[in-house]
């Protein structure tokens, strides 16, 4: 790898920093703990990314497929909203890898989605248009005009927040006895998203907010996904024949 292109060079050390890339291709140290370290938390961070793409497809499937929004708490998508576009535009202010947070790109459409299928389905189309339009121009004004202490101050309160619009996921789980229109597949797939964000978050920002951040995230999705289980219908059992 010493004499590898320079594009290939310049793609490596973009993702493992110098000093690794000297240590794995130059020294051919493959046991120096913290590039290894770097490593992990790089193929965990583009796998999210990679995940990202289709992590909510599903409940947007879901909720398409059925013209329904039953079950699903319009706060709690609105709050997880806020998290990511909170979240994303911090990071992105702030110039952190992408692959620290790039999924929130992503998932922040996907999330925009819902909300606007639980908009349609639950009031009508106008309102639906609205937010949408909305949501656009206050991105638009937080990744172009808003001081970065005031991102941090979003990313701050969108620990609790967040926490919060999961738990009002799970209240509303728990009143109606049922997860109704919500996804199992998205929620197992985002409690192991978030709970992989920790130690990518640990390893490539050390920021404290947005590792409790995904610290609070893991707990609530981890709520919902045990009231799937929970709230999981029996299979009935067969019914025997009667002997003649």
């Amino acid at each position: 790898m010493a004499n590898s292109t320079p594009l290939v060079k310049h793609l490596l050390v973009t993702v493992l920093s110098e000093k690794c890339y000297n240590e794995f291709f130059i020294n051919l140290n493959f046991l120096n703990v913290m590039c290894l370290k770097v490593l992990v938390s790089k193929m965990l961070g583009f796998a999210i990314i990679g995940g990202s793409l289709m992590v909510k497809v599903p409940q947007i499937m879901k909720i398409w497929a059925n013209e329904s929004a039953q079950g699903v708490n319009f706060l709690s998508v609105l709050t997880d909203l806020y998290a990511i576009s909170a979240a994303t535009s911090y990071s992105f202010v702030r110039s952190f890898p992408f692959s620290a947070y790039g999924e929130g790109l992503f998932l922040g459409v996907q999330t925009l989605m819902i909300a606007m299928l639980v908009l349609r389905y639950n009031v009508n189309n106008a309102i639906s248009t609205i937010f949408t339009c909305l949501y656009a121009v206050v991105i638009y004004i937080l990744v172009t005009m808003t001081p970065v202490q005031t991102l941090w101050s979003m990313q701050a309160t969108s620990v609790p927040v967040l926490f919060a619009g999961k738990l009002m996921q799970a209240r509303t789980n728990y009143i109606n006895s049922g997860t109704g229109q919500l996804s199992a597949a998205t929620c197992t797939m985002l409690l192991f998203g978030s709970l992989a964000r920790v130690f990518t978050s640990i390893q490539e920002t050390g920021d404290s907010i947005i590792i409790v951040t995904y610290l609070l995230a893991t707990l609530g999705n981890a709520i919902i996904v045990a009231q799937f289980i929970y709230y999981r219908k029996p299979t009935p059992a067969p019914k025997k024949k009667k002997v003649q």
